[in-house]
């Protein structure tokens, strides 16, 4: 009796413990979810990588592999203080020449609300159900509404199911499925993540953090081999560039062989997409050096890769670009074993990749915060900032626009679609801005850098504006210095022109601000400097919003001393449109 007392007394002990979790099951969600995965319609409901009708028309070993979760991974909000994941796999937990971590393990980052990245330590256990738990978790310095987070999944295995925990009180949101066009990597074990300590570390994810696009892992171990019928599957996604990193897996066969598999297909992705092809030679062997065999495997396959590449440039196909070994430079501790690169060696081959990709799609990196292309989540209370990216990529796709205007809340709050609860110039919007085709493309909070992010990531992609202007600026005030914030604008103009080469692009002067006034003065002009000697039009309608003593007229603004009213976008609006 005594026993059962006790028993009793233990259950009810533990029911409270386990009660105040709430799990969270990404298959459920509604919609899809799981990111960097493709063929999302047919397998958006599972962990794999190639839909169900690719077996037998692919290899065996290569159907297998599509099984295992490598690059797949799933985007979430949450505020929760402690964050638990939980899952079961269906293969053994590690290799001889990779951990668990890595070959079963999954990877947590949060996304503070001005889009800089953390790594999430979680402790961990690999039993029949892995669990990894995060505790102690800060909160945002802007507000109580959570990080945006990132979890990457298992690279040599297949995921079974999986639940994320938080507690009860706590709240959790999926992210759906990136509207935006995915890079996509065909490669070997290397491509696939072996071996990376865990699965963040693989080169393709860590370019994949790099570039913030969505990146489709079709790396197969052994079995990276360019071969027709994955490439079929490949050429069906309508990619922004086409990585092929197969040699590793082709130093075994004959040169020519090699040059022809590389020739047919380029020319295989070609027949149904103009997007940039990249082809990567083998990085090498640790021991190629000292190994005269290995070295010469090396030499050989390289070879064949340089020689399809020129054939494929003299038969005029556009737009292959080309990345050498030398280019790669692994560094000599970059190795786990001959060839399988360690996280030194993954974030070696990550950065060579993404200086060769930057260059191919036009996204260059500055050196100063305004040049530095980034997210951010400052008011999620009012908007989520990724919600309204998709809605303005759906409404520009849908509804090509003949004028756009870029800018922060100053812009998102005046009118137009994406709508927005607060107008705070609807009238004048209807009276002035629509009737000259504009398309309003401003988000709250947002900063120059954040400006450029959206440019990169195809808010102006597509379609011919005949008219973009440009009113971006305020918000780095106080936390970027003049020359920054002239140079962020500089460097964002570029990116503007290098995607809308034929519209005539203005700049507005930084609107005036209470107690601000001087600066904008002083800052107005370095901007108009630099605006006109780029060849661009500048424009600083925010005289109209001043008093006789250059102190802002109270009247015009909601009672911020930032935002102007109905009648203050009245005062400027003719000067901005036309």
């Amino acid at each position: 009796m005594k026993k059962l007392i006790c028993l009793l007394f233990c259950c009810l002990l533990f029911f409270p413990a386990t009660a105040q979790w709430k799990w969270y099951d990404p298959m459920e969600a509604g919609f899809p979810v799981i990111q960097n995965q493709g063929f999302t319609q047919e397998i958006g409901n599972s962990y794999t990588r190639l839909p169900e009708r690719a077996k037998g028309m692919v290899s065996e070993p290569v159907w297998n592999l599509s099984q295992h979760s490598a690059g797949l991974a799933i985007h979430f909000y949450s505020n929760a203080p402690r964050i638990k994941v939980r899952y079961t796999v269906t293969g053994s937990l590690n290799m001889p020449h990779m951990p668990s971590t890595g070959v079963s393990g999954v990877d947590l980052y949060s996304i503070n609300s001005d889009g800089e990245w953390h790594f999430c330590f979680g402790n961990y256990s690999f039993k029949d159900t892995i669990t990894y738990t995060y505790n102690n978790i800060d909160k945002d310095h802007y507000h109580r509404q959570g990080f945006e987070y990132r979890l990457y999944l298992p690279l040599y295995n297949g995921v079974k199911w999986l639940e994320i925990g938080t507690p009860e009180d706590a709240k959790l949101e999926f992210i759906p499925v990136s509207p935006e066009r995915p890079i996509v990597l065909y490669g070997t074990s290397i491509a696939q993540g072996a071996c990376a300590s865990r699965p963040a570390m693989a080169w393709g994810t860590i370019l994949q953090r790099s570039l913030d696009y969505p990146l489709i892992n079709l790396g197969f171990s052994g079995n990276g081999k360019l071969a027709k019928e994955v490439l079929q599957f490949i050429s069906e996604t309508d990619a922004r560039l086409y990585i092929l990193d197969c040699m590793p897996n082709l130093s075994n066969q004959k040169e020519e062989e090699v040059a022809a598999l590389a020739i047919a297909a380029v020319k295989q992705l070609r027949e149904k997409h103009s997007a940039p092809i990249l082809l990567i030679e083998h990085d090498g062997y640790s021991n190629m050096y000292t190994d005269t065999i290995q070295n010469k495997e090396i030499e050989q396959v390289n070879r064949a890769s340089r020689k399809a590449y020129e054939q494929v440039q003299s038969e005029g196909i556009k737009d292959v670009y080309y990345l050498t070994r030398e280019e790669l430079d692994m560094p000599a501790d970059g190795w786990v074993d001959h060839v399988h690169p360690s996280d030194f060696g993954m974030k070696q081959q990550a950065a060579a990749v993404e200086r060769k990709v930057r260059e191919i799609l036009h996204i260059p990196l500055g050196s100063t915060p305004t040049t530095i292309p980034a997210t951010q989540r400052r008011e999620p209370h009012m908007y989520e900032w990724r919600a309204r990216h998709r809605a303005i990529l759906k409404q520009v796709c849908n509804h090509p626009p003949k004028a756009v205007i870029l800018g922060n809340s100053i812009t998102h709050y005046w009118g137009g679609e994406p709508e927005h609860r607060n107008k705070n110039g609807r009238e004048t919007w209807e009276k002035i801005m629509r009737p000259a085709g504009f398309q309003n493309l401003g988000c709250g909070w947002d900063r120059i850098e954040n400006v450029l992010w959206r440019v990169y990531h195809g808010e102006l992609d597509g379609y011919k504006a005949g008219k973009v202007v440009l009113m971006i600026g305020t918000n780095n005030c106080g936390l970027n210095n003049d020359k920054e914030i002239v140079e962020g604008l500089r460097f964002l103009l570029s990116a503007i022109r290098q995607r809308q080469p034929e519209a005539s692009v203005k700049v507005i002067g930084i609107l005036p601000r209470r107690n601000q006034e001087q600066w904008v003065k002083s800052i107005n002009f370095d901007i108009k400097e630099m605006v006109e000697t780029e060849g661009y039009e500048f424009a600083n309608p925010g005289i109209a919003l001043l008093q006789q003593d250059g102190k802002i007229d109270e009247s015009l603004f909601v009672g911020d001393g930032l935002h102007p009213n109905e009648e203050g976008y009245k005062r400027i609006g003719g000067e901005i449109s036309n």
